[in-house]
């Protein structure tokens, strides 16, 4: 089944790019399909490598930074290919 998943890491504290850019590094060597925009992160692929490589990052943001939120939303399908229509 696959899924498209959308991440706002932020961290709670001034210098708070550093983090951001490691975790979206480290989605990106996944080799999963990553769109990045301002605001948020998309990943989309097969359920059961999306939550393995979530639940990696997740942790290790969550260890490096001392305050930090994480938003994510799953829909289950891939929305990636997604156009609007208006």
């Amino acid at each position: 089944m696959d899924i498209s998943v959308e991440l706002t890491l932020t961290p709670l504290h001034d210098n708070f790019e550093p983090p951001i850019i490691d975790f979206i590094k480290r989605l990106r060597d996944s080799g999963l399909k990553i769109l990045e925009n301002p605001l948020s992160t998309q990943i989309y692929g097969n359920y059961d490598e999306v939550m393995r490589l979530l639940t990696d990052e997740i942790k290790e943001a969550f260890e490096n930074t001392e305050h930090v939120l994480l938003y994510m939303k799953i829909v289950k399908s891939d929305r990636s290919g997604y156009e609007p229509h208006f």
